[in-house]
């Protein structure tokens, strides 16, 4: 996880580090971990942001400096 890239969607969100740790229906210290490192990022807790972002998970990981998520997958 890039953990600067997490810092600054929140920051930029104008939100609290508890605000998003309820959105992810976990206790603020946890994800304190996540933001600053100290423990890795589950794939759920990934995709969840990137979701509540509005960003690619790629962008989130850091793989990716374009923001833009990806479409909808076409289902036949």
């Amino acid at each position: 996880m890039e953990i600067q890239r997490l810092r600054d969607l929140r920051d930029d969100h104008d939100k609290t580090q508890q605000e998003i740790a309820d959105v992810l229906n976990m206790h603020r210290s946890v994800y304190r971990r996540y933001e600053s490192g100290e423990r890795e990022t589950p794939a759920w807790v990934v995709v969840k942001l990137a979701e509540y972002y509005h960003v690619s998970t790629d962008y989130l990981l850091g793989r990716t400096n374009d923001p833009t998520p990806y479409p909808p997958a076409k289902t036949k």
